[in-house]
């Protein structure tokens, strides 16, 4: 067999197995959403082995999908081609869990990363905000009308930081991005939110994305955003599930002891220091025994006293 021949095929094979747009955005709304931490070794290198061993055990329980190389999974850090490795990592041990690339940087960058991703099997991508720079909503509007021209697969936008389209915006990018499939939320403007629902309607599928959103969960499914991205699914993701569940049910006792016994105290780490909602959840994920390793600079690792406090929320839980 040729190698043409040969790559014909694989190709075949990969989008066979990949969701298509449509059915990616079924999906993400079906259920729990979360991204996994990316795995380093002691020089900082990504650690395919540990990385797999845990994704494969986040893959085990019913989440409806899995980021890789989000903003959980440090992709401000990695290098383009880290990012395409570790996304094919994950795809190489989900099974039937999809995997959702982490995309960003500049529109030229953005796209490299998004077709090399969807070439090695990813099932669609979450645009995070662009490098550095704001820009204008036409600005906004090419950038993403770009990426979502270059690819085949689903793209999710990250409404957050220096990148926040507008309603009318987005209005305009659903008619001519037919694969634009998903908005997730890291403003917590409530208004924008709610105009966007108003006027996209069920043309998206709307993800809740603030730092540990079990906290604004509850006002987020009173607006229409029924699933939303949980950081905590990395270390403990029966409690993730179980807030989840109670959400949807609208069990407010149940929400309000999870809240006042785990979420509470986790924030009230989180918020020592700069870049501790990753280093929170990186911290947790290795006191279970997951070895996730340390963070790249500048990020940096909860101290030693900051690791007992954590050990001690997360009692009972894991």
């Amino acid at each position: 067999m040729s190698n043409l021949v040969f790559d014909i095929m694989c190709k075949i094979e990969l989008e066979s197995a990949r969701m298509n747009p449509s059915e990616l955005k079924k999906t993400i709304a079906s259920g729990l959403l979360s991204f996994p931490v990316t795995h380093f070794d002691e020089e900082l290198e990504f650690n395919k082995r540990t990385y797999q061993d845990h994704i494969s055990w986040l893959s085990q329980y019913p989440a409806a999908a899995l980021f890789a190389a989000g903003g959980t999974g440090e992709l401000f850090s990695l290098t383009p081609k880290e990012i395409v490795e570790v996304v094919q990592s994950a795809k190489e041990i989900s099974g039937d869990m999809p995997i959702i690339a982490g995309c960003g940087y500049g529109t030229k960058m953005a796209i490299e990363i998004a077709q090399a991703v969807e070439a090695k099997g990813a099932d669609g991508i979450l645009l995070l905000p662009n490098y550095l720079i704001g820009g204008t909503q036409d600005g906004l509007y090419q950038h993403i009308k770009a990426v979502c021209d270059s690819v085949n697969f689903g793209v999710i936008i990250y409404n957050r930081a220096n990148a926040i389209v507008n309603a009318q915006t987005l209005a305009h990018l659903v008619d001519v991005c037919p694969n634009l499939i998903g908005f997730k939320d890291g403003t917590g403007d409530i208004n924008l939110v709610r105009e966007i629902i108003v006027k996209c309607g069920n043309r998206l599928s709307y993800i809740g994305g603030m730092p540990t959103h079990e906290m604004f969960a509850e006002a987020y499914d009173a607006m229409g955003v029924s699933t939303y991205s949980s950081a905590v699914f990395n270390f403990i993701p029966e409690m993730a599930l179980e807030f989840y569940t109670a959400m949807r049910a609208k069990d407010k006792i149940t929400m309000n002891r999870l809240l006042k016994d785990f979420f509470y105290p986790f924030m009230k780490v989180r918020d020592r220091a700069p870049g501790y909602a990753v280093s929170a959840i990186k911290a947790g994920v290795n006191i279970i025994g997951k070895n996730a390793g340390s963070l790249r600079p500048p990020l940096s690792d909860l101290t030693p006293e900051e690791v007992e406090m954590l050990r001690h929320i997360m009692k009972g839980y894991n």
